[in-house]
């Protein structure tokens, strides 16, 4: 008795909310990411983001630190100007808030196993170099092959998404395509056949996107509510949609097509494990 009179007086984890603050001379993506993924870790943080991106001149800064006093919180940031770093770091020791400086620990470890300076450009990885180009051109590719379109050029790319509607095609070539793959998807459709330029794809990954019934039905039916539009019933319904995964996945095992369940996969998840079977085919 008096155990359980003990676990009824247990209180329940509330939700807190707090104020982040992200102060960069470039985009500030970077600064997003890590937020993020630090926060992501805390089940009941709540972040309220600041997000102060392109801070190049004093005023800029004076800007952002008028914020950080009104909203107190945490600040992270990546600056490079030794001047506006200083001038961060001392007022918010004089506020009493912490403030790091979130890639100081990493580029010092990377300086001394190089033995080499570091360069004091802002926005560095962001240079318009051949990189970035290549990122372009394959965004383009993901845009000009998106399901189906162009299916004579997907020869042409390094990955091939194939799967039934909703399982997550489209976004995941783009994600790719900013990492730099050329990426093209097509959708299976019941009753359509699938074209020979498909089934006797060479030079590309080709991989197939599978997800559990029930998320595909959760999916279609959102997505019909949300365009406003009458239920198709087939579209939506779990059998049929069942019967549609059924032949997707004999169709992958047939062409020894590397398989991918999407069901409990975030874009970036998925990815990951495209880009890893990538690598290992080519050896990159």
């Amino acid at each position: 008795m008096k155990q359980t009179q003990k676990q009824e007086n247990i209180e329940p984890i509330r939700d807190i909310y707090f104020h982040v603050h992200l102060v960069s001379d470039s985009t500030g993506e970077t600064l997003v990411g890590t937020s993020r993924a630090c926060c992501a870790q805390y089940q009941h943080a709540n972040a309220v983001e600041h997000l102060h991106a392109l801070v190049r001149s004093e005023q800029q800064l004076e800007k952002a630190l008028a914020s950080i006093k009104g909203f107190p919180g945490i600040v992270l940031y990546t600056l490079v100007n030794p001047k506006r770093r200083k001038r961060l770091e001392e007022k918010c020791m004089e506020l009493n808030i912490p403030v790091v400086s979130i890639l100081d620990p990493a580029l010092a470890t990377l300086g001394r196993y190089l033995g080499a300076p570091m360069s004091s450009e802002i926005g560095a990885q962001r240079t318009m170099d051949v990189e970035y180009f290549s990122r372009i051109g394959a965004l383009d590719f993901a845009m000009s092959h998106d399901d189906g379109q162009n299916i004579e050029g997907l020869e042409g790319a390094d990955i091939v998404l194939i799967g039934i509607s909703r399982t997550s095609k489209t976004p995941t070539c783009i994600y790719l395509a900013n990492r730099g793959f050329k990426t093209g998807n097509f959708p299976l459709v019941v009753g359509a056949q699938i074209p020979q330029q498909i089934l006797s794809l060479k030079s590309p990954l080709v991989i197939g996107l599978t997800s559990s019934p029930d998320r595909i039905v959760q999916i279609r039916r959102n997505r019909i509510t949300s365009l406003g539009e009458k239920p198709n019933t087939q579209y939506i319904d779990k059998q049929m949609v069942r019967a549609e995964m059924t032949a997707a996945k004999r169709l992958f095992n047939k062409n020894a097509w590397p398989i991918i369940d999407v069901t409990r996969r975030s874009i970036e998840e998925t990815a990951a494990r495209i880009i890893n079977l990538y690598q290992e085919r080519t050896g990159l």
